[in-house]
This record gives C-alpha cells, sequence and structure tokens, in this order.
C-alpha cells in the first residue's frame, strides 16, 4: 500500500499530528488529515522521530558472519529504529579498498531493512603504517566520507596527521578509536579502585585522552575535521570542550553502554560487561550524561558490537570486547537522558539522527519531519516498559549487557523511504 496515514503522533515529541506518507516522502503534516485507501496507524501517545542514524556500527560481514552479516546487522538496526547505519571497517579483509567497501555498500542495498553506509580503513590491514586507498574508497560506488581504524587507534602521529591532510579535500572525516597502545597493553577494565580490588589489568583514563589532546591539535593545525569514537571519560569531555572553545573542527559521541553502566558491574566477573573503552566511574557517566545534554557530545552511537556465544562464554581474560546495541540503543537514552530530564525528545532526534546523519553526511537521512522529505521515521511508544530478552533480538548475536533487566519504551514501526520495516513492534 503506498499511503500510509499516521495519526495523533507527537512529532519530535511536541503537539499531536498526522504524518501522511505517500509512496517515498512524506506528503503532508498536519492535524485532521485523511487520505482515501491509506492504511492508517492509530498512535495516540507515541513519539514520531526521523529515522535513527548510527555512525558505529559493526557488522561483522566480510569475514565473520558466524557473529553477523549484514542482513542480521541491518534487521536488528530497524527494529532499533535505525534506518542507516555506518559500517565499521574491521572486517575480514579489512574494508580497505573500494572492492571491499563496495561490496558491503551492495550488500546493505540488499538487504532492504536499513541503508549501509560503509566506513574506510585509515590504513591498510589497521596495521597504522601505511594510508590505505582513502581517494579510491570516497570515489567508489559506496561514496565514503569517514574512515576509521575502530578497534585500533591510528597511534602514529605523522600518519593521523597525512589522514587528515588527505580527507580534507573532499570534506571527510577520520573517526578516532582514542586508545594509547603502550599505556594499555594488556588492559582488561577501567583503572581504578575496582580493578586494583579485583586484580585485572587497568586501562586509564589517560590513554584515551592523551591521543583525543593530539588528534584536536592536529585537527586544528591542518584544518580538517576529526572524529572521537565512544568517549568514555570525564577528562575527555573537558578535552572535547575545549577544543570546540578555540573552534576546532572536533565532534564525538558516547554509546549507550556508556550512558549507564559503571565499572561496578565488573565484580561479577560476567564478560558481557567487557567492552573497550571499558566501562567507567559512576563519575565518569554522570559527565558524559551532562555533556551530551550541552552539546560537548554531538551524538549517540551504538558500537554495536557482535560475538558468538563462544566468544563470551568463557573466562574473563580470554574473553572478546564488545556488546551488542542496535536494539536497545533508544531504550538506554530514553532512560538515561529522557526520564532524567536531561534532553527532551527533539534533541534526542537530534543526538540520534540530524547530527550524525550530518557528521557522516548520509543522504536523504536526518531530515525534518516534514511534506517533502523522505519518509525515513521511527515510531516509538515511551509509556512501553519491558525486559530485555535477548532470545527475541534480530541479531545474530545475544552479548547484550541488558539481560534480565527493564527498559522503557518500543519502537513500534520503523519506515524506510516510505516502506515499513517493523510494524506492531515486528520485523515486517
Amino acid at each position: 500500500m503506498s499511503k500510509i496515514l499516521i495519526r495523533g503522533a507527537k512529532v519530535l515529541g511536541g503537539e499531536a499530528q498526522d504524518v501522511l506518507i505517500d509512496g517515498e516522502t512524506v506528503a503532508a503534516v498536519g492535524t485532521g488529515l485523511s487520505a482515501e485507501g491509506a492504511r492508517v496507524i492509530e498512535a495516540g501517545g507515541q513519539i514520531l522521530l526521523p529515522g535513527l542514524v548510527d555512525l558505529h556500527t559493526h557488522l561483522r560481514e566480510p569475514g565473520r558472519e558466524d557473529s553477523e552479516t549484514v542482513l542480521t546487522g541491518t534487521r536488528a538496526a530497524a527494529s532499533g529504529g535505525y534506518t542507516a547505519v555506518f559500517a565499521m571497517a574491521n572486517t575480514f579483509p579489512v574494508a580497505d579498498t573500494a572492492g571491499v567497501v563496495e561490496q558491503v555498500y551492495r550488500l546493505g542495498k540488499e538487504s532492504g531493512y536499513c541503508d549501509v553506509q560503509p566506513i574506510g580503513a585509515v590504513t591498510v590491514g589497521l596495521e597504522g603504517k601505511k594510508l590505505a586507498e582513502l581517494g579510491a574508497m570516497h570515489d567508489s560506488a559506496a561514496g565514503v566520507t569517514v574512515f576509521s581504524d575502530d578497534g585500533k587507534c591510528v597511534d602514529d602521529a605523522v600518519i593521523m596527521r597525512r589522514a587528515l591532510e588527505y580527507v580534507k579535500a573532499f570534506g571527510g572525516v577520520v573517526a578516532q578509536h582514542a586508545q594509547e597502545p603502550r599505556l594499555t597493553e594488556g588492559a582488561q577494565m577501567n583503572e581504578g579502585v575496582v580493578s586494583a580490588e579485583l586484580g585485572l589489568g587497568g586501562w586509564p583514563a589517560v590513554a584515551e585522552e592523551s591521543v583525543i589532546a593530539r588528534d584536536v591539535l592536529l585537527a586544528e593545525h591542518v584544518g580538517s575535521r576529526v572524529h572521537i569514537c565512544h568517549l568514555s571519560t570525564a577528562g575527555s569531555v573537558e578535552i572535547v570542550r575545549w577544543a570546540k572553545s578555540r573552534g576546532i573542527d572536533v565532534t564525538a559521541e558516547v554509546t549507550p553502554h556508556h550512558l549507564l553502566l559503571t565499572d561496578e558491574m565488573v565484580r561479577s566477573y560476567n564478560p558481557v560487561y567487557k567492552v573497550n573503552p571499558p566501562l567507567r566511574t559512576e563519575r565518569d557517566v554522570l559527565a558524559l550524561r551532562e555533556a551530551l545534554a550541552d552539546g560537548t557530545i554531538d551524538i549517540v552511537a551504538t558500537d554495536h558490537a557482535p560475538h558468538p556465544h563462544e566468544d563470551k562464554d568463557c573466562e574473563w581474560a580470554a574473553a572478546a570486547m564488545g556488546m551488542v546495541g542496535l536494539e536497545t540503543a533508544l531504550s538506554v537514552v530514553q532512560q538515561t537522558m529522557v526520564e532524567t530530564g536531561l534532553l527532551d525528545w527533539a534533541q534526542v532526534a537530534d543526538r540520534m539522527s540530524f547530527a550524525p546523519a550530518r557528521i557522516g553526511r548520509a543522504q536523504g537521512h536526518g531530515r525534518p519531519v516534514s511534506a517533502g522529505e523522505p519518509a525515513n521515521l521511527t515510531l516509538v511508544d515511551p509509556a512501553y516498559r519491558g525486559v530485555v530478552d535477548p532470545a527475541g533480538f534480530a541479531s545474530r548475536s545475544r552479548n547484550t549487557p541488558y539481560e534480565g533487566r527493564e527498559l522503557p519504551g518500543r519502537v513500534t514501526h520503523t519506515f524506510l523511504r516510505g516502506r515499513a520495516t517493523v510494524v506492531d513492534g515486528k520485523l515486517a
């Protein structure tokens, strides 16, 4: 059915309005709308947002299809209200050539659940020694604009400077995984009181903060754009805040799990809480929330990192780092930011749709809910409360830290260019 009438939804959390979708676009927004032959969705009490955009997703394909595929990952994204995701480059083979990024781009097109924009590697093989084919990846069918060695830090200052200079020519951005490798050798969790008590190797905050400080200065020197992945410490917040006050072109993201969970969870030795960067302290969590609220941190990004059961169901030291997050991200943001009064729904739309689409230049996404715009939309029931059961996930992996936890909100419908990918909370 080409016409869909969403009746009585609170657009961006504001006044209740009707939204008419005709084909791939929003045809009208107002009150008392009607359309002959349209499918009607009664959305009283629900929030209508632009489709969510994730600037940091691991889809694992090619190479680790036991963890996730582009198809299962985009199904998970749609379930979480996302209409576009950016796929990180740490696949096997690494997405460091035009051929690999075009493969990921094509798989995204074939999935039909969510647009997939590949992220290209900064260096060949993520080895940090030689720049990858940045220009060729940008000029490819995938049109790559974001480059990252995520999972590894571009720790060589000369390589980082050259990457910033290269992407400046076409308005690209380097997304840095800020982790000084020498300071984190053998690290298992956040360095602090809990790590000392548990006898686990510590990942100090300065290992993140020192790289961010260097890179914002490099970006200022070059006049280029730098994006900070999964910022996790109070000190990092202050560095980014300082850099923005100087007019440096830096943006930053925070993950949902760093907005909610702390290193106290590691006392259970449950590897589901093992992540990079690690869960930090309550002080860090509060600083991150405040920074997201005041705009120092620009966006929420999931760092969706699926792993097969055997990579997590083992002793802590041997377990892989990472958590799945696409299907729970909006609920965690509602709990930590909306229900605490730090953000309203219009600001959630900015942090989870408008701003990530702008940073990554996702065409057709992060657009206003208004007539003539692409119908990439998400409908959310904020009154819903439910216990997280990973058995019902669309993702191929189940490594969520929220199993058994009650979270608010539920995505009831997702629309990708007017076509429903989620209907009544279930994949279409």
